[in-house]
């Protein structure tokens, strides 16, 4: 009774309610989690050498600090943190990008996804989640424990610095996916998308903390590189958990986030739109 049959299912073209809509994309997000466990020799393989990288970055670090007790307002046990925070995050966030918007636009199946009826950002975005959700208990969490058996870690204090450590990891999630989601589109203009991405994915790594903190940069430099959006995808939520902001510049540093997040999604649904004008325009 009130079951959609395959009859009753929307046609595409026309609209699903939003309780249609918020159903289908936890679906979408529990499959894309589910899609994750079956890969875990490669899982396995890939926090094995998540922890080694950590590891050295620590090591190194250290070294540093052997000489001094403070750099860009981290100290020793702060740096460390930093370092294992953001490898932590490394698949959470997909770092090294991920193509299968690419691969649909390359194979036309992207033709079928766009004349479904819902949301196609919105279909990617479920998906997205879903396997940034595995990553977080599956790859972010016995990083993290391995850190602190092996180095001791400093830890968020309080439940509020909690809180805001994990809205801006979501955050970071989402300022990633549109990032990423662009670059995926641009396939249906470039026939070199790749390798485009993977000059962006090296800007995202330098500009956006993971290589070193943006706190190192120089002073002059600092505003410059924080003002982009690859500091929302690294160093605002390792900050935060590190908690090297706390008071009134976390709430700021949260805003920011947000509205990179909003104008990417809408940049997101825009060159969608543009996309499908084009497809049409082509004869599909």
């Amino acid at each position: 009774m009130g079951r959609k049959t395959a009859a009753t299912r929307p046609l595409p073209g026309e609209s699903v309610t939003v309780r249609d809509g918020m159903r289908l994309y936890s679906e979408v997000a529990r499959r894309a989690l589910q899609r994750q466990l079956a890969y875990r020799t490669e899982n396995l393989a890939g926090l094995v050498t998540n922890i080694f990288f950590g590891y050295l970055r620590a090591a190194v670090l250290l070294a540093v600090y052997a000489a001094t007790t403070n750099v860009g307002g981290y100290d020793a046990q702060a740096a460390v943190t930093y370092a294992w925070i953001t490898q932590a995050m490394i698949m959470i966030v997909a770092l090294w990008g991920w193509w299968d918007i690419e691969l649909t636009i390359r194979t036309g199946d992207v033709i079928s996804d766009l004349s479904k009826p819902f949301s196609y950002v919105g279909f990617w975005l479920a998906r997205e989640m879903g396997r940034a959700a595995y990553f977080v208990v599956f790859r972010a969490v016995p990083v993290l424990l391995a850190g602190q058996v092996m180095f001791g870690l400093h830890w968020p204090s309080s439940p509020g610095a909690w809180l805001a450590a994990g809205v801006s990891i979501l955050l970071a999630v989402v300022v990633s996916f549109g990032w990423r989601f662009l670059l995926n589109v641009s396939a249906f203009w470039t026939t070199d998308a790749r390798g485009l991405g993977m000059v962006a994915n090296a800007a995202v790594m330098f500009l956006g903390g993971f290589v070193v903190p943006i706190r190192y940069f120089p002073d002059w430099l600092q505003p410059v590189v924080l003002a982009l959006p690859f500091a929302s995808i690294i160093q605002t939520p390792a900050d935060l958990f590190v908690e090297r902001i706390q008071g009134s510049a976390v709430p700021a540093l949260l805003v920011g986030q947000l509205a990179w997040a909003a104008v990417l999604l809408g940049l997101a649904q825009l060159t969608t739109l543009l996309a499908t004008r084009r497809v049409v325009i082509q004869g599909g």
